[in-house]
């Protein structure tokens, strides 16, 4: 599944963190324990409100969001410029990580 434009149908209903008067530095740690958080709690779907301004927390949000390999994709909202939408992948418990470790040929556990 992608992130369609009926996501935005339920943006009200699915996380979101709004970084309005945050600095830069400050902006990323908060993404980075938001996606911790939504990865943890078993959110594929949520979203980032940075506002439009100068674009500086979103480019700053889309740095984090590129490095981040739990992002499968992120876009941003085409009704509001100043929030983008993030898809991340779903966490694994240990007998599935084993399983796909396995599939893949990859160490650990």
């Amino acid at each position: 599944m992608l992130l369609t434009d009926t996501m935005i149908l339920y943006r009200s209903s699915m996380p979101q963190i709004d970084l309005h008067g945050e600095d830069r530095i400050g902006a990323r740690i908060l993404v980075q324990s938001f996606i911790n958080d939504n990865y943890k709690l078993g959110n594929e779907e949520f979203a980032i409100i940075h506002g439009v301004g100068q674009g500086i927390l979103k480019k700053e949000v889309d740095n984090v969001l590129k490095r981040d390999k739990r992002v499968l994709e992120f876009r941003m909202d085409c009704f509001n410029s100043g929030c983008t939408l993030v898809r991340i992948c779903k966490k694994l418990d240990k007998k599935q990580l084993i399983c796909y470790n396995t599939a893949h040929n990859l160490k650990g556990e």
